[in-house]
């Protein structure tokens, strides 16, 4: 028995859509689908896109094949100067850490924290017990980097690496700032070893005129009026030398380190050059940079002791 015809002028009833879930989602019901690969896709998993939506596995895969930002000197581009805000805080704790081992022990009433992990070359306790990098504690060449002498040296290095450190870190990115703040802290360490081997030093600031000297170097290529860097280094190295108990080696140290290497990041291998050449021979030349700090460092016994 067949159905009567409609009345005149209705239309049938449509046919109900069949049901669609997001492909991430299995339990939300969507009506939209991605631009890219058309799965269907729930608000929680809908990227905007310059048409539509995407879904977030259409994204990641573009993303991949985009190149990433670079930087003048071959570094990835720095959103957030993560480096230096951790350096910062690592120097925080290192002085909360000083003040919560304040009983003095040792040279000069020195706090058992600094005793055991300031700058040293060589040394010995009451009993004859043999303290310093020279007697195997390596540590101390980049651990004194953390502690500091007082609230106005922590607030001094604190504040000159926020300032001359988030600039730097945006100009060579992550990995090459931390390189220069870690040489630069070691090279300051060495030549403390080297030529005032039994003397306590503590303080960030081998890194702090590291950073000076690139950015001189760093802003000369990048034709910037450096005439308040220069001001600002020149007295600070008048203070360097007239002012007592400051380690003049730690900071003429950390200031070569800082114009070398700024030159190498600066000026090698050339303009022409492509950033994985440009990369290389940055990794190479600082690590060829850290074995010469390794083998001074080997050599001290023999400098020192005669």
């Amino acid at each position: 028995m067949s159905a009567p015809p409609p009345p005149s002028g209705a239309s049938p009833e449509p046919e109900p859509r069949a049901s669609r879930t997001c492909y991430r989602h299995s339990d939300r019901e969507t009506g939209v689908s991605c631009s890219r690969c058309e799965r269907p896709i729930c608000p929680d998993c809908m990227v905007e896109a310059s048409v539509g939506f995407q879904c977030p596995g259409c994204v990641s895969e573009g993303n991949r094949g985009m190149r990433r930002a670079r930087t003048a000197f071959g570094g990835r581009a720095v959103a957030k100067p993560y480096v230096t805000w951790a350096l910062l805080g690592m120097m925080v704790a290192g002085f909360i850490a000083q003040l919560g081992t304040s009983q003095p022990v040792g040279q000069a009433g020195a706090s058992p924290l600094v005793w055991d992990f300031a700058m040293l070359g060589l040394g010995q306790t009451e009993d004859g017990t043999l303290l310093g990098v020279i007697a195997g504690e390596w540590h101390r060449l980049i651990t004194a980097a953390f502690l500091h002498g007082g609230i106005f040296h922590l607030l001094f290095n604190g504040y000159a690496l926020y300032i001359l450190g988030t600039q730097l870190e945006r100009w060579l990115g992550h990995g090459r700032f931390l390189a220069l703040w870690v040489l630069g802290a070691l090279a300051g360490s060495v030549l403390s070893l080297l030529v005032e081997p039994y003397q306590f030093s503590v303080g960030a600031s081998g890194a702090i005129f590291a950073l000076f000297g690139a950015v001189f170097v760093i802003g000369r290529r990048l034709g910037l009026d450096l005439r308040m860097i220069g001001v600002l280094l020149a007295v600070n190295l008048v203070l360097t030398f007239v002012v007592p108990n400051i380690s003049w080696t730690a900071h003429i140290g950390g200031l070569v380190a800082g114009l070398l290497l700024g030159a190498v990041f600066a000026y090698l291998p050339g303009r022409s050059s492509g950033n994985t050449a440009r990369t290389v021979t940055h990794v190479l030349l600082a690590l060829a940079f850290a074995a010469l700090l390794a083998a001074l460092v080997a050599t001290a016994p023999l400098i020192v002791l005669g």
